[in-house]
Formats: C-alpha cells, sequence, structure tokens
C-alpha cells in the first residue's frame, strides 16, 4: 500500500463513520423503529447531561474571565522585575483585502494597549495576490505607525508557491521567516520572543500583552505552551444579522468551555507561543487550511507531547463575518463554519503522525485522537440525531410499535428532556448580554430585545450554520475535494469597536 492510499484511508476514516451512522439511523427507522427509539432517549438524556457539563465548566471560566479582566496585570509584570524588559512580542498581522481603517484600527489598540510599545515587533503581512491594494496603504500605515514600536515589517507572501494552499497559513510561514532574518540580525534569542498570530481585525484588551508577558514569565518552560486568548465577535457584533450573532457568541461559549479542561485545549484564531516553538517546528504550515489548531499539534509532536495551551482569561475582539447584503452574510457564514470545520483534516495527520512517536504515552496519544474524533463526529450529528431520529421513527413506526407503551410516551419524555437541556440556552443567553458592548449611538434601543428575541433560532442556526457546513467540510475529505482557503469578508459601518467596549459592559 503505497503511502497516498494509507493516507486517503486515513481522510476517508472520518466521513465514513458520520455517514455511517446517519445512513445506519434511517434504515434502523424503517426497519426497527424500536430501537432507534430507545435510542434518540438515551442520547437526549446523554445530550442533557452534556449540556450540564458544559454549563458547569462554562461558569468556572466565567469567574477566571471577571477576575482576570479585573486584575492589574500590569502591576503583576512589574514585580517581575528587570526580567520583564527582555521579552519582545512579535505580532503577526495577515492581510488579504481588508480596508486601511481595518489595519489602523487593529494597530491603534495594540499602541495604546497597557503595555510598553517599543518591546513589540509588527509584521504586516500582505498577499501578492492582492499586491495593489496592499501596497495602496502599507507604506503610509508602517510610516504613521513604526516609531511607536520596536520595529515594524511588511512582507509580501508570493503567489503560486509550489506545494502551498493559498491563504493565512502560506502566508504566515513566509512572514515567520522574513520576521527570523529580522530577529537573526539583531541578535535577540529566540526564547525572548513571544509571538502572536493576529487575524487582522483583532482587538486586543489593553492588559493582553501585560497579562501574556506575566504568563509567559511565570511558566516553569513558556517555550514549550501556547496562550489562547478568549475569541469575542464584537467589533461589529450590533450589526450583524441574528444568525451570526448566535454562532459567534457560541464560539466564545464553547472555548470558554474547553478552558475548563486545558487538557484537551488546542490553539484556535488568534494565539500567542514562544518564537523558539515556532523555528523549531518550522514555522505554520503554508499547505493546510487550519494553520490556527495546527500549530499547536505540530509542537505537540515535536516535543513528544510535552506541550500545552494555557488559557489566558482575557478577551480579544474580531468581526463577524457581516456584509450589508444579508444573503452574502448569511453565505459568508456557511463558508467561515464550514472552513472551522475543515480541522477534520487533524484526524488523518494523527492518525499518520501518532505511532512514529512511542514516546508520548499512549494513553496520551489515544485521548489526543478520541478528543478531536469525537468533537469533529459530535459537530456532524447531534443536531441531526436530535431532530431527525427524534421524529422519523416516531412518523414510520408501525401500528405493532404505535400501540406499545414507550412509543405512546417517548414525544414526552423527548420534551421534557430538551426542556431539560434548554438551561444551556438560558445561561448563555444571560452570558450573552454581559458581553455584549455599549450599544452605539447609532442603534435603537429596541435592538436589545432583537438580542433577546434571536436566541429563538438555536435550533435553525444549529442545523444550517453547524452541522450542515461541518457535514459539508467532512464528505469533502472523505472524496478527496479539498476546500482551499475562502477569505471571510468583514465590513463594518463606520463605528470601530475600542479596546474599552470590550470590558465596559461587564
Amino acid at each position: 500500500m503505497t503511502n497516498y492510499i494509507k493516507y486517503r484511508i486515513y481522510e476517508m476514516l472520518p466521513g465514513l463513520a458520520v455517514w455511517t451512522a446517519l445512513t445506519a439511523g434511517v434504515i434502523l427507522s424503517f426497519k426497527s423503529p424500536l430501537v432507534i427509539i430507545y435510542f434518540i432517549i438515551l442520547f437526549d438524556l446523554y445530550w442533557v447531561f452534556r449540556v450540564a457539563y458544559f454549563v458547569f465548566y462554562l461558569l468556572l471560566s466565567w469567574r477566571s474571565y471577571q477576575t482576570s479582566i479585573h486584575t492589574d496585570w500590569r502591576a503583576r509584570v512589574q514585580s517581575l522585575g528587570p526580567r520583564a524588559n527582555k521579552y519582545i512580542h512579535c505580532i503577526f498581522l495577515p492581510v488579504y483585502n481588508e480596508d486601511e481603517g481595518v489595519v489602523r484600527s487593529t494597530l491603534d489598540a495594540i499602541a495604546a494597549a497597557n503595555y510598553a510599545s517599543d518591546r513589540i515587533l509588527i509584521v504586516l503581512a500582505g498577499e501578492e495576490r492582492q499586491k495593489g491594494h496592499f501596497e495602496s496603504f502599507a507604506a503610509r500605515v508602517q510610516g504613521d505607525f513604526e516609531k511607536k514600536f520596536f520595529g515594524f515589517i511588511t512582507t509580501i507572501h508570493p503567489k503560486d508557491v509550489a506545494g502551498e494552499i493559498q491563504g493565512k497559513g502560506s502566508n504566515l510561514h513566509y512572514a515567520g521567516i522574513k520576521a527570523k532574518e529580522y530577529l537573526d540580525v539583531r541578535g535577540v534569542a529566540y526564547e525572548d520572543v513571544i509571538v502572536s498570530a493576529f487575524d487582522i481585525d483583532t482587538i486586543v484588551h489593553p492588559s493582553y500583552f501585560a497579562c501574556l508577558t506575566y504568563l509567559y514569565a511565570q511558566h516553569p518552560n513558556p517555550t514549550r505552551a501556547s496562550f489562547q486568548p478568549v475569541a469575542l465577535y464584537n467589533n461589529n457584533i450590533w450589526e450583524s444579522p441574528a444568525p451570526l450573532r448566535i454562532m459567534a457568541f457560541g464560539t466564545t461559549f464553547y472555548l470558554l468551555f474547553a478552558f475548563g479542561r486545558p487538557e484537551l485545549l488546542v490553539t484556535f484564531s488568534s494565539h500567542s507561543m514562544s518564537f523558539k516553538a515556532l523555528v523549531d517546528v518550522g514555522f505554520w504550515q503554508n499547505n493546510i487550511v487550519s494553520e490556527d489548531s495546527r500549530i499547536f499539534f505540530q509542537c505537540w509532536l515535536k516535543y513528544g507531547g510535552d506541550y500545552e495551551v494555557v488559557p489566558m482569561y482575557l478577551p480579544v475582539s474580531m468581526d463577524t463575518v457581516s456584509d450589508p447584503s444579508l444573503k452574502k452574510s448569511i453565505v459568508n457564514l456557511y463558508k467561515q463554519q464550514r472552513r472551522w470545520a475543515w480541522g477534520v483534516e487533524h484526524i488523518p495527520f494523527l492518525l499518520w503522525n501518532l505511532p512514529n512517536h512511542p514516546e508520548i504515552p499512549l494513553q496520551k496519544r489515544l485521548h489526543r485522537l478520541w478528543a478531536q474524533w469525537e468533537g469533529k463526529f459530535s459537530w456532524c450529528t447531534t443536531s441531526i440525531f436530535i431532530l431527525l431520529f427524534g421524529r422519523l421513527p416516531l412518523w414510520v413506526a408501525g401500528d405493532e410499535v404505535r400501540r406499545t407503551v414507550l412509543f405512546q410516551n417517548t414525544p414526552h419524555i423527548l420534551d421534557w428532556l430538551m426542556f431539560c437541556s434548554m438551561a444551556g440556552i438560558v445561561f448563555s443567553i444571560v452570558l450573552s448580554l454581559r458581553l455584549l458592548p455599549r450599544l452605539p449611538n447609532s442603534r435603537r434601543k429596541s435592538d436589545w430585545i432583537f438580542m433577546l428575541l434571536q436566541w429563538l433560532l438555536v435550533p435553525v442556526s444549529l442545523i444550517c450554520f453547524s452541522a450542515l457546513p461541518a457535514l459539508d467540510a467532512t464528505t469533502r475529505l472523505l472524496f478527496g475535494r479539498y476546500l482551499g482557503f475562502n477569505v471571510s469578508q468583514k465590513k463594518r459601518a463606520n463605528y470601530t469597536a475600542h479596546p474599552d467596549t470590550i470590558i465596559t459592559s461587564i
């Protein structure tokens, strides 16, 4: 068996597992409806326990989040003494077709942070595919900001490089090499450089770099750790359609939930890490879509499992994929969720590489693999199981089954279990209101009502903008229809979220 065929089999396994489960459920609904009725009752009961589990860890993380945003991180950094001044923050900002205003608002937030900006290196990374657009403002932006920072360099990632997937990962890979050259000339030790890879629309919390510096300095082995902030999507949340807001909050809450189990945490979107680790693994992979989470697995394997993600209970705020056109916003959301679900590509990667790392305990390897596989499987199937198999066997069951006590009571049992699971939505509603930034002057106070009513769309959103794009991504991998990197279109109105709005309403 050639390596290509073996890897293709690994790529097919997640999709085969998902479609086998869905197909078997449909067939059994007709052939043995009682079996599916028993299954869905047990599954819904399991779901209620999962919701309780989710709320428990979300509450723990929320308390840590509240503590962190009210902590004087600058004072903590000063308590480190002279060693706090040796660290340099290298911030990668990949750009594609974003407006100059978006770039400037991100740089303004970085410059305004409660941290010495002369210890910050900016890497503004453009694409040759959009060279004209990038060069139309890059020099002007660099001229306005470079005196505020330790350094400011711009890079242009060449297009059509053999073996690359055009996208954020390949851009970051190229920019990382250029940053290494810049630091080498100045003799900066890699261990003293803390990297942050941000989406270009990222607005950092004012204490972000102070908190990051303190956590890095206090970590017993900081070059073996990534640092994950809380991802908010507050920049344009008030102008975004309801489905985008629901999925944005869902992403934030899932990340907070994951913080409660750091042993399984993986980097997501904007994150930070040691430059030494980045160099050791050869920078971000340039031939995949999910570079933000793959960089963790690169490091985890490189260091024989001795690598972790440290929860950082401070927020960074980004844009939702909103567009003035509702239709385009919906399409953008679907594509964004599908791109995130393309993280299913980590499963064949792990299946291929884990046998080559016997230094990692078998239980630890299997735990990581199971976490990825179960997570992607549940992403594809949970909402469909609840919706489809909670109804289909009841519709197609024969008279003999319909006369059973179980059949007659199943709708009431399922309704009661779903009512219990509503606790998760209620808790999410409360937290979402606490996380919202100030209402812009351009919006009406009645918009608060829509922020509440939008949660009625949760069942539809979970199917259309969670399960279906995840199923789409998994099926594409099954048939070898590889997903390229689609750029999320993000447009704002005339206002821009100031860093203070991240925490004002909390």
